[in-house]
């Protein structure tokens, strides 16, 4: 999905009253999220029903996808933004909240 598509689903959802759970956080781990933050972060995403999608700059891709997640490589220094969106999302940006928060 692209950053301008997203934008669009983000505006019909707005006008149905959809309300989602923004995260925005700066990578400052020497290793980015390599292969083991992405598998705590993608555990933790499967857990819920809700949509999420890691962004990094224009890109997202499924939290719920550990190929997609790798692929993104998101490395030291970068700003990512996850976007929950589903009945749990609340439940789920607390628990990815806490997870980015230690990485």
């Amino acid at each position: 999905m692209t950053y301008e598509e997203a934008s669009q689903k983000k505006k019909a959802d707005r006008n149905r009253g959809i309300i989602m759970k923004i995260i925005e956080h700066f990578v400052t781990n020497e290793q980015g999220i390599h292969a083991r933050p992405a598998m705590l972060l993608v555990h933790a995403a499967k857990k819920y029903s809700s949509d999420i999608t890691l962004w990094k700059g224009d890109k997202g891709v499924d939290l719920k996808d550990m190929f997609q997640v790798m692929r993104l490589s998101v490395n030291q220094n970068t700003a990512v933004r996850f976007e929950i969106n589903g009945a749990d999302e609340e439940e789920a940006a607390k628990e990815i909240t806490e997870l980015i928060t230690d990485l």
